[in-house]
């Protein structure tokens, strides 16, 4: 059975086309006895307006009980010409819902009440049985189509707005999705890169500041460190955000991302600047990109939190592996005692979902007298 779509409400306008249908069917209903009426029966004359206005009447209240009013109305055009428009309105709207069990009750009183109206009024021309049997019959037949029509078409466009609403939700949820996401990409750059350049702006800093036998020429290259620096963490965000543009086009340009082979620059860059790093290197074949870069940034972060939490400390740096084993990651620094440059404490838990993103693993934690991290990433994902 064909579930029931809820009617929409109706407006003043609804209205009124409503019951100008109806006024066109009951002229064409009641014109057909009237003069008979009121020239030879002037009795069923009134009997027709009275029962016919109060049709007008209760067919206005037809949405509050379907049915009833349905048959009630369908009933009275058996005494009324000028209950025929209601009667057709009511029947209509009850074959909207499209409960066949009721349609077919309502479809029998409706017919039954055309025939009883031929035989009841008088009538200009009297036609035979059948004839009447056969109009009566198609005009039911048409009535309640006509509501089946509207009740499907309603379900129809209800469906329809149910699929287009359901599609914008599911889209929003997409949406929500990659914002999550692109702000997950975003955070996760952001604190790889610039956590980097930031510890290192702040070890420059901090020995300008607390060495007192720096000459000129020393401070002046520690400020020449942090003014390089600077500059590179401030390209790094633009690139990070997507704002760097080509100057001919003004197309966005994104800054080529880092790999297994600018290992060794971060390296140098590490000792350049004041730190003892050592890397050692083990690995056969061509990284693909993906492994290269995620080694990269572990090793990166891995640096700056020995920079932060054990500063001046010789950080060692390993790395093996090959297209059967996938690259093994250790690095490994002296405990520290403090660090004068503040962190969130989130760089491991970082590094742990960089890891996990491309199907690696990470640990980290104490092992004697040294911090050291563990990752593996596997050679292709």
């Amino acid at each position: 059975m064909p579930t029931e779509t809820p009617a929409p409400p109706l407006t003043w306008r609804s209205h009124a086309w409503r019951y100008a249908l109806c006024l066109a069917i009951s002229a064409i209903g009641w014109g057909s006895v009237f003069d008979k009426q009121w020239h030879e029966h002037r009795g069923l004359w009134w009997l027709d307006l009275g029962v016919g206005c109060l049709a007008y009447v209760a067919v206005a209240f037809r949405r509050r009980s379907p049915l009833s009013f349905a048959l009630l109305l369908n009933a009275a055009a058996a005494v009324s010409g000028l209950a025929a428009g209601p009667a057709v309105l009511a029947a209509v709207s009850l074959a909207s819902r499209r409960v066949y069990r009721e349609i077919a009750l309502v479809g029998l009183v409706s017919f039954s009440a055309g025939i009883s109206f031929t035989k009841i009024e008088p009538q200009q021309h009297q036609d035979s049985w059948w004839l009447d049997l056969v109009v009566n019959l198609v005009a039911t037949v048409a009535i309640l189509g006509w509501g089946l029509y509207i009740g499907s078409r309603r379900e129809l466009i209800a469906r329809l707005q149910a699929e287009v609403a359901q599609a914008a939700a599911e889209q929003e949820r997409r949406s929500d999705q990659a914002r999550t996401a692109e702000r997950g990409r975003i955070a996760r750059e952001m604190h790889d890169v610039l956590a980097h350049r930031i510890s290192q702006i702040s070890m420059q800093a901090n020995a300008i500041m607390f060495r007192e036998d720096l000459s000129a020429g020393q401070i002046r290259e520690h400020v020449g460190v942090i003014q390089a620096n600077a500059a590179e963490a401030l390209a790094d965000l633009r690139s990070v955000l997507g704002v760097l543009r080509d100057p001919a086009s003004g197309a966005p340009l994104d800054r080529p991302q880092p790999t297994f082979a600018d290992l060794t620059e971060l390296v140098a860059g590490e000792v350049a600047a004041g730190a003892s790093v050592t890397l050692r290197t083990d690995v056969h074949g061509d990284v693909p990109e993906l492994a290269g870069r995620t080694a990269y940034r572990i090793v990166q972060e891995a640096l700056t939190n020995a920079r932060k939490h054990a500063p001046g400390a010789t950080v060692q740096v390993d790395v093996s592996g090959g297209p059967a084993d996938g690259l093994t990651l250790v690095i490994r620094n002296p405990l520290g005692f403090s660090s004068r440059t503040p962190g969130a404490g989130l760089g491991l838990v970082g590094l742990r979902e960089r890891a996990e993103l491309v199907g690696g693993t990470l640990d980290a934690g104490r092992e004697l007298s040294a911090w050291v991290i563990r990752g593996w990433i596997p050679w292709e994902k």
